[in-house]
């Protein structure tokens, strides 16, 4: 009997695996059910940009996730660079400078710039010991703001601050949220978590789901069980 396919476009994998062989296994393991992937800084130094580049040729959807932070300059001519690859979204840190810079550097291309918010992996503890006196909910919406007036085209934040951010975007603003995780899943590092249905119904546009799939013993089986939680819990 034939396998259903199930996928579903805004449901980016996170290959954050330790070379780009494993990647290139996982990839083929999932097959057609998924057609978005995550690229970030742990494959950037091992080939990461070919694989996406592989990956892009194949018809998926990439993501790189590099986060980029640093003066002005240095940003707008590496986003120029990312551009030529043909890349769907790319993340910067969403401080203003970085964000008109990444801007400026996309041009005229199709690459979507989203400003990285809070991680989340930082909870309001987490946050007053690197100086911060809000709570992550409080900084993440004065953090949209500015990214609106920036000019970026979403946000990454987590699941716990969507529909507070839905308020305050236009339609087609996108909000991409990791810290994904089925109801019986280990949280791991992540304090701000939430499933994918719930997610969705708050208003993501988009998911990035790592270890629940990767980490998994069967992770087509897991892609899939992904996939059938944002279809059915909207």
């Amino acid at each position: 009997m034939l396998e259903k396919k199930m996928s579903d476009e805004r449901l980016y994998v996170a290959l954050d695996l330790p070379d780009v062989d494993e990647a290139r296994g996982l990839v083929k393991l999932l097959g057609d059910h998924i057609e978005s992937y995550k690229i970030g800084l742990q494959l950037l130094a091992v080939g990461g940009v070919e694989l996406g580049q592989e990956l892009k040729a194949m018809g998926k959807n990439i993501f790189y996730d590099y986060k980029f932070h640093d003066i002005g300059a240095t940003v707008e001519k590496a986003t120029r660079s990312i551009c030529s690859l043909d890349a769907n979204l790319l993340t910067v840190h969403a401080r203003p400078e970085v964000m008109k810079s990444a801007v400026l550097g996309r041009e005229s291309s199709d690459l979507k710039i989203l400003a990285v918010t809070v991680l989340t992996s930082l909870n309001k503890k987490s946050l007053e010991k690197i100086g911060y006196h809000q709570n992550a909910e409080e900084l993440v919406l004065r953090r949209v703001d500015q990214a609106l007036e920036c000019g970026v085209d979403g946000v990454v934040a987590s699941p716990l601050e969507v529909s507070a951010i839905k308020k305050l975007v236009p339609e087609d603003f996108l909000i991409v949220t990791p810290g994904i995780r089925m109801l019986n899943d280990n949280k791991d590092d992540q304090k701000r978590v939430s499933t994918p249905g719930a997610s969705l119904a708050s208003g993501a546009s988009h998911l990035v789901v790592g270890r629940s799939i990767t980490k998994a013993v069967d992770p087509r089986k897991a892609a899939i069980e992904v996939i059938r939680d944002m279809r059915i819990n909207q």
